[in-house]
């Protein structure tokens, strides 16, 4: 039978390490019905003989075969199968976004994660995850915090053994590790250990890792809120200061899904604790010294925001062709011609704009901008104590004018200012 109009055009089958055996009556009868069945070579093979429609194996990369295979196999009775729950980390996603939602009839399965907080004895909504199947595993330092608990999902047998290299370097070898192999399968196992002792073999390559965070003495404490410490950070003295920074965080307000362009990146700490907010925000950080876009690439991986994109080049010519931001921070060249005016340009209504400097002339320019479009024009002074002699002092940071605006549907435009008014 061919699909009709009303009916969904892909059948997506959840399917576990249990295979055959663990599917319902639902599942089992579309795999036997499909004239095609999409899935990795490891679930094809754990199909019997009586599901007799053509066998296709994802290529490699996959996302971008998702238009050509659904394409390909138009008007066949498709279905394709999906590890666990295929709206978790699965080709779910993929397929309502190249089909949309209403082409697709899902039949999850329990996921790996289901699994794994069930053999722990971790309350799910308590447990962060982190995919590491077809990403940046640097991700995982940014869910490590003293106590909680992280599962990561791996995409071969080397896994843990990465897991356990990271949290080390991180500071947190003391954590305890436990790899949950071929979950809900009759070939289900288990290896535990500690990070900072970790020699286990490698094992099977269908895995889960669960982490139990600890904290090792005068490791860094890294919070959730922007303002990490100066030191988080590799830097050459282009930095913007925690607490500069705490506020210009706070003036820029990220929400999750939004795109920050970080003009000027430096050590890219702005574009960093903006990823660090929600693991949805999304950031590019334009800087025209190679040597520094390096280093920002360093600390994005270092902090946990492995998915930050550096852009090398000098603004406003390297903002070309970026998405539209939502946010846009101007850190450094902002006398540079032409450079407010294209990231005030880009900017859509409701967008919001900040910019930071410590110079006369940038002020100038700032002040100006301030009387044109409004905002909130803000001097941040910070001072700090230190020795002076065998007594007290404060030691006063360079002043940083901050200039700060959410640009309307129609932006106000004041006229320049002519002598004698």
């Amino acid at each position: 039978m061919t699909p009709t109009s009303d009916q969904p055009a892909v059948t997506v089958v959840g399917i576990g390490a249990d295979g055959w055996a663990g599917l319902g009556p639902a599942g089992r009868e579309a795999l036997a019905a499909a004239e095609v069945v999409v899935g990795g070579p490891r679930q094809l093979d754990l199909l019997p003989p009586e599901c007799a429609g053509v066998r296709v194996a994802w290529p490699s990369p996959l996302r971008p075969a998702v238009p050509k295979l659904l394409a390909e196999h138009a008007g066949r009775r498709l279905a394709v199968l999906a590890s666990g729950d295929p709206m978790f980390y699965g080709i779910g996603r993929a397929l309502a976004e190249e089909a949309g939602p209403a082409a697709l009839h899902v039949l999850p399965h329990p996921s790996s994660v289901s699994y794994a907080c069930a053999r722990m004895g971790w309350a799910m909504q308590d447990v962060d995850v982190v995919s590491a199947v077809g990403r940046d595993q640097a991700a995982l330092a940014g869910a490590l915090h003293d106590g909680r608990r992280v599962l990561v999902l791996a995409p071969d047998a080397a896994t843990p053994a990465k897991v356990a290299e990271l949290l080390r370097e991180r500071g947190y070898g003391p954590s305890r590790m436990t790899v949950l192999e071929q979950l809900g399968g009759p070939a289900e196992h288990r290896v535990d250990g500690v990070a900072d002792t970790w020699s286990a073999p490698e094992g099977d390559p269908l895995n889960v890792v669960a982490v139990e965070c600890v904290r090792a003495a005068g490791a860094p404490r890294l919070p959730v809120v922007p303002g990490l410490p100066d030191d988080a950070y590799e830097h050459d003295g282009q930095l913007t200061k925690k607490y500069v920074r705490a506020a210009t965080l706070a003036a820029l307000a990220p929400a999750p899904g939004e795109l920050l362009w970080d003009v000027g990146g430096g050590s890219g700490s702005i574009a960093v604790e903006w990823l660090r907010a929600h693991r949805a925000c999304r950031a590019v950080s334009v800087e025209r010294d190679p040597v520094r876009a390096e280093r920002i690439t360093r600390n994005a991986r270092a902090l946990g925001v492995p998915r930050l994109k550096v852009v090398t080049g000098a603004a406003p010519g390297a903002l070309a062709g970026l998405p539209v931001p939502d946010a846009v921070f101007i850190g450094g060249g902002l006398t540079g011609a032409g450079l407010l005016e294209t990231c005030w340009a880009a900017l859509p209504a409701g967008g919001r704009l900040v910019a930071n400097t410590v110079t006369l002339e940038s002020e100038a320019l700032l002040t100006e901008w301030y009387r044109r479009h409004g905002g909130e024009l803000t001097r941040l002074a910070v001072a700090q104590a230190v020795p002076v002699g065998s007594f007290t002092g404060w030691r006063q940071a360079m002043p940083v004018t901050q200039w700060s605006v959410t640009k309307p549907p129609r932006a106000r435009v004041n006229p320049p200012v002519t002598q004698g008014s």
